[in-house]
């Protein structure tokens, strides 16, 4: 099916109505896997672990959203492996309690008026709370009730706290300290799938709507930790409303944060402490990887896996089957002249993981763009080609807000040494990097896989390969001007940077994810099989990936395979 198809489907009325009544039929007779046949392989053991656990090290994994399936199933399975390791795992899951959520997407809830007035509809949070819990109970596994730690005066005070603040005071707005109002604006974005609110009427209305859900979520939380003491707190993503918001409040009252997001290798998963991915990339010890040679087997390993992800044949997702490798031709059908020196930007969804990064050069994206093509309107001896990146189209949500939109108010007409590859294009990425003189990047996790492959890269955003010796990291906008005036940049090997460079992506891709071998990829909203086959697979020592990810929560032990 075509994504205009797609698009014109799920915005219809009939259409969505049809899809949400499908998707609380299939949540309740599939979308969950039920584990019990994995469990009845020993009974026994099973039971006696659920009641060694009761006096345990208690666990909180905060699901929340039972209606994202793929997490769900995570969740379940993590829940299962601590149980057995002796824990007392208490899962949470919002039943209809909060205002708007990460389950709140515009192609579910696709009018922001309704939305804003009356919140999640009954057929989403239908799919959402009932089966995930009654997946979660057929295990015999503790599900607590968010709603249950939310009382009436926390409704009213976050209704009025939202309703008295605009659109920048919501976003920097804070609770005792924590962050609320940045999680519940990056929420909204998600909700939209903008990297602004600046076209959307009903963009105040909505963040409103997130940040008062965030301060239930807080309140919530701190009496939920209050009453069961964890631990730990297990939480994936770590970020939006109210991921985020959850591990906000652990922090501040003490307890150990993990988070976690599936990864892009097929089967893996990676793990943070503290913190989101998103962040802890940035800012990890380089002494975890740097100073550690690789042997021979890690170098073709990391080496073969790299070619590998221009077709995407061993990671989750892919996103284009057949890429187009005629790139100098199709550099020539856009008015490019191969005598010239080209260099390659790299955009980023623009709604996707917005939060506070303190040491951006740029305060946004596309102010980063508009800079690029200013000094290259003055630099007729290069070209440039901003490559979109294809998830625009193709993601989920996909964006609403378009880079060449965003370009084309800003620049009208393009200079004639800048062009743009559009998002549905399916031009390979890797080979015009390849015919790079340099690449600019803002956020692209590409900046390691490029770096390895001993491509100049210049990193002005929240890149994970920042701070590792192997990119030019921009400080501010004037530095940026000055690094591109170095353009072009003398191609000389350097064997220590792109060795470095494949230490940083091995550790990247190797250690930092996680593989749990009998997690299969499942298509549709399922997204994810647990294939275990005994429950032995489940105990320690049974998966070598599952150890280590139970090792770190329990035990706060490194997340590195």
């Amino acid at each position: 099916m075509s994504l205009d198809l797609r698009t014109l489907l799920r915005s219809s009325p009939k259409a969505l109505l049809a899809r949400l009544v499908r998707l609380n039929v299939l949540a309740r007779t599939g979308l969950h896997q039920d584990l019990r046949p994995l469990l009845a392989t020993d009974a026994p053991a099973w039971q006696a672990a659920l009641d060694a656990a009761r006096n345990g090290r208690k666990v909180v994994i905060a699901t929340n959203n039972g209606g994202q399936f793929g997490l769900s199933a995570i969740d379940r399975l993590l829940a299962v492996a601590l149980t057995l390791r002796g824990a007392s795992v208490h899962t949470v899951l919002c039943d209809r309690a909060l205002p708007a959520c990460m389950m709140c997407e515009l192609n579910l809830q696709p009018d922001p008026a309704r939305f804003a007035a009356s919140g999640p509809s009954r057929l989403l949070c239908g799919y959402c709370h009932g089966p995930a819990a009654a997946a979660q109970h057929r295990l015999g596994l503790a599900a607590e009730r968010l709603g249950d730690f939310i009382t009436p005066e926390d409704r009213v005070e976050a209704e009025r706290i939202a309703g008295a603040l605009d659109l920048d005071a919501l976003r920097n707005w804070t609770w005792d300290g924590l962050p609320l109002g940045e999680h519940a604006y990056a929420g909204t974005l998600r909700y939209f799938a903008r990297g602004t609110l600046e076209d959307e009427p009903q963009g105040l209305a909505v963040a409103r709507r997130y940040l008062a859900a965030a301060v239930m979520t807080a309140r919530a939380y701190r009496r939920l930790f209050e009453r069961l003491k964890p631990e730990v707190v297990v939480a994936h993503h770590g970020i939006y409303s109210p991921q985020g918001v959850v591990a906000a409040v652990a922090r501040a009252a003490g307890i150990r944060v993990v988070t976690w997001n599936p990864a892009y290798r097929r089967h893996c998963f990676i793990f943070s402490h503290d913190d989101t991915y998103h962040h802890t990339l940035m800012t990890e010890s380089v002494a975890r990887w740097a100073d550690t040679p690789l042997t021979e087997a890690q170098r073709t390993g990391i080496i073969d896996y790299l070619l590998s992800r221009r077709e995407g044949r061993e990671d989750w997702i892919r996103f284009h089957k057949d890429p187009d490798y005629a790139t100098r031709a199709r550099l020539a059908e856009l008015g490019l002249a191969p005598d010239k020196p080209l260099v390659v930007a790299f955009t980023n969804v623009f709604w996707d993981a917005q939060l506070h990064y303190p040491t951006n050069a740029f305060a946004s994206q596309i102010d980063w763009l508009a800079a690029t093509i200013e000094v290259f309107a003055g630099r007729p001896d290069l070209q440039l080609v901003i490559r979109v990146h294809p998830a625009e189209v193709s993601g989920s949500p996909a964006s609403r807000q378009r880079a060449a939109d965003e370009i084309a108010k800003r620049f009208p007409v393009l200079p004639a040494n800048v062009a743009i590859v559009p998002p549905e294009s399916p031009l390979s990425s890797y080979q015009l990097a390849d015919l790079a003189n340099a690449v600019l990047i803002y956020a692209t996790k590409m900046g390691v896989e490029l770096t390895a492959m001993g491509i100049p890269v210049v990193a002005a955003g929240e890149a994970w390969v920042r701070n590792k010796g192997i990119t030019e990291d921009v400080t501010s906008p004037e530095h940026y001007r000055a690094i591109l005036a170095r353009l072009p940049f003398d191609r000389v090997d350097e064997p220590a940077r792109r060795e470095r460079a494949l230490r940083y992506a091995h550790h990247f891709f190797f250690r930092r994810m996680i593989p749990l071998a009998f997690v299969m990829p499942e298509h549709g909203p399922r997204r994810f099989t647990v294939a275990a086959r005994t429950l032995d697979q489940l105990r320690p020592g049974g998966d070598a990936g599952l150890e280590t990810i139970c090792r770190g929560i329990l035990a706060g032990a490194p997340f590195e395979a």
